[in-house]
């Protein structure tokens, strides 16, 4: 592979800044410090996720400048960012496994004349994992072993599983190169959408927030109503909730969650609201009225279904800023899609890119969840930007970040040539304090600001342990 020079991180900043629509005389107040490469990696992964987080704590900055507070720098590690994009934790020090034992890649093809190739599993759901072996007429349950899914998956071809699984609402991804990505009609529609999409769906006078203190977090107050369970969205509530937003974070009792809740639940209320409950939608038309931001990660639709469209939300709540994720954006016959990182990684082209640059032959993933929490930080960073212009210009705002939206955007970064990194040091990084999940050590918020402080002021806690209300303001 022949590297292609990068650009500064400060630029990529600097692009997504003017994206958002925010004053460019700010950014003579942020520090990026640090060289790729960060991470095992031939991808910018540090330039991309450092100006991501810079991205939204400046624009936290200034949300916060317009009610009081302090004009602030910025101070942002690109070593730091990647290194908080691990989700490296530990729970009374215990790290918790992060994969299901069927998760992963599989050769498949190569028997009944099936064309050969890879596919990767998401089972870390037992429902997504038990429908997969539905699908390959194997029984449901955890004592079914990867040898028996690597069996069956020999009689199928990659992509023709890859879209019998997206039928059913299953969660799978045939392995693709870079130029077999290229050439897919979703890859056309995910590079003719913007990296953040902001966009003014409704009228509504400005909306004021309150005042603070010059020294308090700049986003002391804002309320922001979070529906996300993983991974990208919950990386976005904790990094509002990391400059001071109320985030009231609100889950299903009927919905399971993943160990990483407890990671990215510091800084945040956790209530439970039942949304197949007419008492359940009309606890969240409530506090959808008092939110600021509204952020959710539900399939593309399904929201919509219960009332719940930008559009609606817009019309119950105006001035509201609506924020959605999406895997493969909204946009493309796969817009109603799902996937986790893992698989738009695959169905992308960068496992296949990865393994290229670094010499091997085996499809390899990133070295972090760089689609998840580099989306999650854009998403942060586009409602920020959101509602810092519905302070100047009124409306109501919506605001779309796509995983595969995120790859285009790493992919077109430039490159870094192979060579080997020692493993990451994750000692200099990290907090430890009690959470109601056990003692929590996680890495720290990368971004640091000159007069507030950065970081959680609420402990993780499980899903249901707060009361579905906004905190008085």
């Amino acid at each position: 592979m022949t590297a292609r020079a990068l650009p500064d991180a400060a630029e990529v900043l600097a692009g997504l800044w003017r994206d958002g629509g925010l004053p460019a005389q700010a950014l003579e107040r942020v520090r990026l410090h640090g060289t790729e490469p960060v991470l095992p990696s031939s991808f910018a992964l540090g330039t991309a996720l450092a100006s991501g987080v810079a991205a939204a704590a400046l624009a936290a900055v200034e949300v916060g400048r317009l009610r009081g507070g302090a004009t602030q720098t910025v101070e942002v590690g690109l070593l730091d960012a990647a290194l908080e994009s691990a989700c490296h934790f530990t729970l009374d020090g215990r790290t918790p496994a992060m994969w299901d034992k069927l998760s992963g890649l599989y050769p498949c093809g190569g028997a009944a004349g099936a064309a050969p190739g890879h596919v990767r599993l998401h089972a870390n759901f037992a429902h997504h994992r038990d429908g997969a072996l539905a699908l390959l007429g194997l029984p449901p349950g955890a004592l079914t072993e990867r040898a028996a899914v690597a069996d069956a998956l020999r009689r199928w071809p990659a992509e023709a599983f890859e879209s019998a699984a997206a039928a059913r609402g299953l969660v799978a991804a045939a392995l693709r190169t870079p130029e077999q990505w290229r050439a897919h009609p979703q890859a056309a529609a995910v590079a003719a959408l913007p990296r953040v999409d902001i966009e003014r769906i409704a009228d509504a006078p400005p909306r004021a927030l309150p005042p603070i203190a010059p020294h308090a977090p700049p986003l002391q107050g804002l309320r922001v109503l979070e529906l996300t369970r993983i991974l990208a969205g919950p990386v976005a509530g904790r990094t509002l909730a990391a400059h001071g937003a109320d985030v009231l974070l609100l889950n299903s009792p009927r919905l399971p969650n993943i160990e990483a809740l407890a990671e990215t639940s510091r800084g945040k209320l956790s209530a439970h609201v039942d949304l197949d409950s007419e008492a359940g939608r009309n606890t969240l038309r409530e506090l959808a009225r008092g939110a600021d931001i509204f952020l959710q990660a539900y399939r593309p639709g399904s929201l919509d279904r219960r009332g719940f469209s930008a559009a609606q939300l817009a019309s119950l709540a105006p001035g509201i800023v609506c924020v959605s994720l999406s895997a493969y954006g909204h946009a493309g016959p796969w817009h109603d899609r799902r996937g986790f990182d893992s698989l738009v990684q695959t169905a992308t082209g960068l496992n296949v890119a990865e393994a290229v640059a670094l010499g091997g032959e085996q499809p390899r993933a990133l070295p972090v969840q760089a689609l998840d929490y580099g989306a999650g930080f854009l998403l942060a960073f586009g409602a920020l930007a959101a509602r810092w212009r519905q302070a100047h210009e009124g409306g109501s705002w919506r605001v779309r970040v796509s995983l595969a939206g995120v790859g285009h955007w790493l992919q077109g970064l430039g490159r870094l040539p192979a060579a080997t990194w020692p493993a990451p040091d994750f000692s200099r990084v990290m907090e430890l304090g009690a959470s109601g999940f056990g003692t929590l050590a996680a890495v720290r918020h990368a971004a640091r600001l000159s007069h507030s402080a950065v970081g959680y002021a609420r402990p993780a806690m499980p899903p249901g342990s707060h009361p579905a209300a906004w905190p008085a303001r």
